[in-house]
């Protein structure tokens, strides 16, 4: 096989600009855990607070969402990136776009969740989807015309 060399873009600064963001969400979701965490009284190492007690106690309740959108988010980075940063190769203005409406759509999504509760991060979810679906086809689209080309 030959050697692959590719050569980034003059614009994929926006690329890693929504890429960075993930880093301050991330910072978030930690202090809004950390806040909930206090507010319930829930000690270390306990991950979320126990069904019965969430359900007699809204400060628990709310930290186990604050937990849930924590782990959410991470759930969801690993993809997100892979799929900006391959779309961005291509098309990356509107990568870095696309990447910063997930990234409004995330930081709704925590404020939502660990405010609300559950209903409460719809908006921000409906908005994290639909980016992170379009950069999911604008990867495969990128990545099918790099295959094509060698």
């Amino acid at each position: 096989m030959a050697p692959i060399s590719i050569t980034l873009p003059s614009d994929y600064s926006y690329v890693l600009l929504a890429a960075s963001s993930t880093f301050f969400i991330n910072t978030l979701h930690a202090v809004l855990t950390s806040k909930a965490r206090k507010a319930s009284g829930i000690k270390y190492p306990v991950s979320y607070a126990a069904n019965d007690v969430a359900e007699k106690d809204r400060k628990a309740y709310l930290f186990n969402c604050a937990q849930r959108a924590h782990a959410n988010f991470t759930e969801n980075l690993t993809p997100f990136l892979g799929s900006l940063l391959i779309s961005g190769l291509q098309y990356p203005r509107f990568a870095g776009a696309v990447g910063a409406v997930w990234a409004f759509g995330r930081v709704l999504f925590a404020f939502g969740y660990t405010t609300k509760g559950p209903e409460g991060r719809m908006i921000g979810s409906a908005l994290g989807s639909l980016s992170d679906l379009v950069l999911k086809f604008t990867a495969a689209y990128t990545a099918v015309g790099y295959a094509l080309q060698w």
